[in-house]
């Protein structure tokens, strides 16, 4: 199961990152930490158990935090795929829930220098985002350049009024580079990404009921009421965070006779810094650097008797470093190597596909003293594992497609579930993890069905995700009963350790979009996703998994107008009622969660191409999110359970309030001589 976003549509709605831009697509969801920090969630699953792709290279940065998103230019994104159930054939482990797979701007046609300037301002944060592209292709040869500059104030509700610590800034840049010809292609792409913002915690005064912030007070640590300034700077002052990725690959495919040999080789550097000592603001508490050497080598067979097979070996190279005060998870170096068969097989209207993956992953963890304590103990390992998927599509006419597919994944553990062993000061846990855990597989089970007529669009699914040795936290108790209490310097955390047991997710899916005759103009849409997520065992008098995301229901009419107009053309308007429904299934073991009540959010917008002499000028957006302002927590958002607030009684941080946007696109097209 694969769902293509399109440019269009990630350009004609309301987000401040690239993830929150695919979250309306049936089955993806997100974990959030404010506007700018958002991590994929796939049918109920996320973290390390999904692939983020971009340029066709899988991003390593750290993903198994909750508190930092991906490190991508959304403006960069030309479309975006994704694949819903696990992906181990093509990936390997870490892709056991899905891909997300960004996929960047691509070259211009040949003779041609095309590019862009993008700017957008979103009233709710102050946010400004701008973005220039220019790129070009003449005999063979491409390029691409992009600067890109994304900032933001502190965002409002009704509730909280401005919620202090949720201000970013973020500068990318992107360069590729490219030669291609009758013998294949050669690319170079080079990106860097540097983001910077608060970790907000939504501490309150506990007698005003208004945000505190960190102080030094004549060389102590202590508490103050945030101030206007403080709310009106984007500056972010500790606690906060800075997350770098520069990323290199060089992307070649080379014809063979009729067949084609496609090698890829990628590096990247992650640094994430964690500044928290409001006493020395410029010490690193936490820097993780995390590199890692990407490779993927294919052989393609050409098509024969409609049989279209390739092989292929891929995997990478890693080795991570502590550079700061404290230390999460030890230094260590991994390696992954994994060996595939894909098939695919055409008989008339039938189209079966499938294949097989052997898949070895190696770790060698480091030891560490903390002075005359071990921090963490040295211990080398390793998982291995078989992934397989076979699946087939038949076309029972013109307009009905039946689909079904079965898929085996796998992961293994990470390095945070081995071998944590302190604070993690973004999720107020103490983490120890656990040698002896065991890789993860999951087998899921797709049906769906597509129905496309003139008029009616509609496609609809089924799956059922069987899990083996689900990796989750449990809170440790205390020897003398209750919970077990970590004290870290001032600080005071809840231990948890890593565990595992039997899992499954069941959902279903379903779009569908009418556009009647002869009303060509009017689309009726509504898209509907549920997704439930079991554990084998209760743990704590809950069996539910945690983070799963509620039912949901959006209903949206769109009108397209001036197909064919001289000055304004391709112009649209929209309206859109997204309701999420109450979340009553909550994993409420050891305090995790709690229940959700649900909330419908009325949304609009309009937009179009304006024209002069035929020629295209620019394209323009406007949008409005939660016009009624309504006042609403997102299940899968961590800063509901931020500290209550004792003059309200509410507990918690909510989610933004009315927002309203403008996007402005205008192109660049030369012809080169």
């Amino acid at each position: 199961p694969i769902v293509t976003i399109s440019h269009a549509t990630l350009v004609s709605n309301i987000n401040t990152n690239i993830i929150d831009a695919i979250t309306k697509v049936p089955g993806i969801t997100a974990v959030t930490t404010g506007p700018n920090v958002s991590k994929p969630i796939i049918r109920g699953l996320g973290f390390n158990r999904i692939l983020t792709l971009y340029d066709g290279v899988r991003l390593e940065g750290q993903q198994w935090g909750e508190e930092h998103g991906v490190e991508v230019d959304q403006y960069s994104i030309e479309r975006v795929e994704v694949v819903k159930g696990p992906a181990s054939l093509s990936y390997g482990s870490d892709a056991l829930a899905g891909v997300v797979n960004l996929i960047p701007t691509q070259p211009a046609p040949e003779g041609k220098i095309i590019g862009n300037i993008t700017t957008e301002y979103q009233n709710n944060n102050g946010l400004l985002g701008g973005s220039a592209m220019l790129g070009g292709s003449k005999n063979g040869f491409e390029w691409i350049g992009r600067l890109s500059d994304k900032e933001a104030g502190n965002y409002k509700n009704k509730i909280d009024g401005r919620v202090y610590g949720t201000s970013f800034k973020e500068r990318d840049g992107n360069l590729y580079l490219g030669l291609h010809g009758q013998w294949g292609f050669s690319h170079f792409s080079f990106s860097v990404f540097d983001d910077k913002q608060k970790i907000p915690d939504g501490s309150r005064d506990d007698a005003t009921g208004k945000f505190l912030k960190l102080v030094n007070n004549a060389g102590i640590q202590d508490e103050e009421i945030a101030s206007e300034a403080d709310f009106k700077t984007i500056n972010p002052f500790v606690p906060r965070q800075r997350v770098q990725h520069t990323k290199f690959v060089v992307d070649n495919s080379f014809n063979i006779g009729k067949n084609r040999v496609v090698f890829t080789l990628g590096y990247q550097r992650n640094q994430r810094q964690e500044f928290g000592n409001v006493l020395d603001p410029d010490e690193k508490e936490l820097y993780f650097d995390l590199g890692t050497f990407n490779y993927n080598l294919q052989y393609q067979f050409n098509e024969k008797k409609n049989w279209k097979t390739s092989i292929g070996v891929n995997g990478m190279q890693q080795s991570n470093k502590n550079k700061g005060a404290e230390q999460l998870i030890p230094e260590y170096s991994l390696f992954d190597i994994g060996g595939f068969l894909f098939t695919k097989k055409t008989i008339k209207n039938l189209t079966l596909s499938g294949g097989i993956r052997f898949d070895n992953r190696s770790i060698d963890s480091k030891g560490l003293m903390d002075g005359l304590d071990e921090k963490f103990q040295a211990f080398q390992t390793s998982f291995s594992n078989f992934s397989g998927s076979a699946g087939l599509a038949w076309q029972a006419n013109k307009n009905i497609t039946f689909k079904f597919n079965v898929a085996r994944g796998f992961r293994a553990p990470s390095i945070p579930e081995l071998a944590s062993n302190g604070a993690h000061e973004g999720t107020n846990r103490f983490e120890y993890g656990e040698q002896n855990l065991k890789s993860e597989t999951s087998l899921q089970t797709d049906a769906g069905i597509e129905i496309a007529t003139e008029h009616i669009s509609f496609n609809a699914a089924v799956f059922f995700n069987s899990m083996r040795r689900f990796i989750y936290y449990r809170k440790l108790e205390a020897v003398a009963g209750g919970d077990s209490i970590i004290v870290d310097g001032s600080d005071q955390f809840f231990a948890f350790r890593f565990d595992q047991n039997n899992a499954k997710l069941y959902g279903i899916e379903f779009n569908i979009d009418i556009h009647p005759h002869p009303l060509d103009w009017l689309h009726i849409e509504n898209t509907f996703s549920y997704v439930r997520g079991l554990l084998s065992k209760e743990q704590d008098g809950s069996n539910n998994l945690s983070f799963i995301p509620p039912a949901r229901l959006i209903n949206q009419v769109k009108i397209d107008l001036l197909k064919k107009g001289k000055m304004f053309r391709n112009f649209f308007f929209k309206a859109e009622l997204d309701n999420t429904f109450a979340q009553n299934n909550p994993f409420t073991g050891f305090n995790t969660e709690t229940a959700t009540p649900g909330y419908s959010l009325i949304n609009a917008g309009f937009g179009g191409e304006l024209r002069s002499d035929n020629k295209l000028l620019c394209t323009i957006f406007f949008g409005a999110n939660n016009i009624g302002d309504v006042a609403f927590q997102n299940h899968l958002s961590r800063l509901k359970y931020a500290p209550q607030n004792f003059v309200t009684g509410r507990n918690g941080v909510f989610n933004m309030g009315r927002n309203f946007a403008l996007k402005l696109n205008i192109p660049l097209d030369f012809s080169i001589k």
